[in-house]
């Protein structure tokens, strides 16, 4: 399938019968990795778990103070997301915060909430420059460096260990590890990041994301991560699967995609990277996911139900997580009084949209 799909309307459901069970790649993964796969299944059978970034860290007009627990999806339609999403950012250097000023303290305890309560937890990493310094945006050619008998190889590994030693804190009431779908080097076919296209080969990303599960595996011992490849939008199959680190290494799919133009082109942009991800999650038998989506500010008022669910809905994602909202000026979710919020309790009352009260028992 290397030609782009040219009618949204036509989405064909998934067919959940030519799904095989799904096996997470890590041999020694703990037994919550193997439910997370399993849990991940039922949910796309039923519908799709509605995600959010940040979504109890901080709101418009608002951060979270570590004595209420909210979320500006909550204070919309009376549930929480059932995904919840946060990045890592700015640990490798061992700071109190990451680089959105959440606290990584305060993150733990999230993330422990969040799954106490049912929610499906994941990460991203935005990880600076190892080269220049400077930020993840910062293009500097850094991933040669990184890799084994590169001139920075030894200082990503202390950076690497950081990431083990967070992964490694996050445990629940019952002193279990708590499973994470751990996004890393996300969008590489984007110009915009040092581990992206053309700042470096894919032959070199690929080494780049092996090295990283090989030592966050065999060195550091973490076995409660779900590691998710996640490129921008794609053309097809060849283009999805460029940078691809192969089956041992990558347990779901994903895509990151943003509105950029109008509703039509929007439409088809998503029905096109759904229909690839479905083909490659029927073929290496993985779950596929929305990992990043929207719309900022989210201008449309009906952008909920008759942009975003006409496509994706039955189509077999597991889950869909809605960008961060930061202010008034940069935002993907409603909050109350935002023109879409109407429109917004609507889709949340879709039997296949799933929020936390929707798969706490799944």
């Amino acid at each position: 399938m290397n030609t782009p799909f040219k009618n949204y309307k036509t989405l064909v459901e998934y067919n959940f019968k030519e799904m095989k069970t799904v096996v997470f790649s890590d041999t020694k993964a703990l037994p919550r990795i193997d439910k997370l796969a399993e849990r991940l299944q039922k949910i796309a059978k039923k519908g799709y778990a509605f995600g959010h970034q940040d979504t109890t860290s901080y709101g418009v007009g608002w951060r979270n103070n570590t004595i209420d627990y909210r979320s500006d999806i909550n204070d919309v339609v009376g549930d929480f997301p059932a995904v919840y999403g946060f990045d890592i950012g700015l640990i490798e250097h061992q700071h109190k915060n990451n680089l959105d000023d959440v606290p990584f303290d305060e993150m733990v305890v999230l993330i422990q909430k969040a799954h106490a309560n049912g929610g499906i937890i994941t990460i991203s990493w935005h990880a600076d420059n190892p080269v220049s310094k400077k930020n993840s945006w910062d293009t500097t050619v850094a991933v040669k460096h990184v890799l084994k008998g590169g001139s920075h190889h030894n200082l990503y590994c202390l950076w690497l260990s950081r990431v083990a030693k967070f992964m490694k804190c996050l445990y629940d009431v019952n002193g279990d590890l708590i499973p994470i779908a751990f996004r890393p080097f996300h969008e590489m076919n984007g110009t915009w990041f040092w581990w992206g296209n053309p700042n470096v080969s894919p032959a070199e990303y690929q080494q780049l994301w092996q090295q990283t599960v090989g030592l966050l595996r065999k060195t550091f011992k973490v076995h409660n991560l779900c590691y998710v490849y996640a490129p921008n939008l794609v053309q097809n199959t060849t283009d999805y699967l460029l940078n691809y680190p192969g089956d041992a290494y990558v347990d779901c799919l994903g895509i990151d995609l943003y509105q950029h133009r109008t509703e039509d082109e929007f439409r088809l942009t998503l029905q096109i990277n759904l229909e690839i991800l479905k083909t490659i999650a029927t073929e290496k038998s993985k779950p596929f996911a929305i990992t990043e989506i929207g719309l900022e500010k989210v201008t449309h008022a009906s952008w909920w139900t008759n942009i975003l669910d006409q496509v994706i809905a039955k189509s077999g994602t597991a889950w869909v997580l809605i960008w961060r909202n930061h202010s008034k000026e940069h935002f993907y979710a409603p909050f109350p009084g935002q023109e879409s919020a109407i429109d917004f309790s609507i889709f949340k009352n879709q039997k296949h949209a799933l929020f936390l009260n929707d798969i706490k028992y799944i």
